[in-house]
């Protein structure tokens, strides 16, 4: 039987693209430059960042829990730009992905984990509208990875088969647990690795 070619490739975008929107490396930063008990920090910030990621509380919220849950001598403003100030761009893969894709002959939809307030952000800040054709994000579907529930959602909005499609993520979980929807993933380590992958591809559905 001859394979079925490939239609839609998913991507996800901290780790990738983009540092990722608010890790743990960040979070360290924060708790030095506003003195903050980083251990405190980080054990509130695990019990409620993935109810934020599921777009069920705001950013705002979040906030309230994890950092102003006692008074502070800096201001929410100040500390919700260190937070978007943490999005930068990674070398090579976003710049070389958006001039690929004018040619490439395959939709490209993210599938991420990200809050509603830096998905959008991250969206604008970064022009990812020239990457992407659509965004299958945590914080607009109500379900976030490792769920395969967003990787079947994706599916069925691209229309597209197990077969038909290909993912790329920096974490082994996350490509783990797509592999074992039947479709094909790689993990992302470096730029030239991934650029080979997409022009065999790309090569191969010519």
């Amino acid at each position: 039987m001859k394979p079925q070619p490939i239609k839609v490739l998913f991507f996800d975008v901290g780790g990738i693209l983009l540092t990722n929107g608010w890790g743990h490396e960040s979070r360290k930063v924060a708790a030095e430059k506003f003195g903050l008990d980083y251990a405190e920090v980080n054990v509130l910030h695990n019990f409620i960042f993935n109810v934020y990621e599921i777009g069920s509380i705001t950013l705002d919220d979040y906030l309230d829990t994890v950092i102003f849950n006692e008074p502070r001598d800096f201001t929410r403003e100040d500390f919700k730009q260190f937070i978007y100030a943490q999005s930068v761009e990674l070398p090579n893969m976003l710049a070389w992905l958006k001039e690929w894709k004018k040619t490439c002959g395959f939709r490209i939809i993210s599938i991420n984990n990200e809050g509603k307030e830096l998905n959008d952000y991250r969206v604008e800040k970064f022009r990812l509208h020239e990457c992407f054709d659509a965004f299958i994000s945590s914080c607009e579907v109500k379900m976030r990875k490792p769920d395969p529930g967003i990787f079947k959602l994706a599916m069925g909005i691209a229309q597209v088969s197990e077969k038909q499609c290909v993912y790329f993520d920096d974490r082994v979980m996350f490509v783990t647990t797509a592999q074992k929807l039947g479709i094909q993933a790689y993990q992302y380590t470096d730029f030239e690795k991934t650029k080979a992958i997409l022009e065999r591809l790309k090569k191969e559905n010519d």
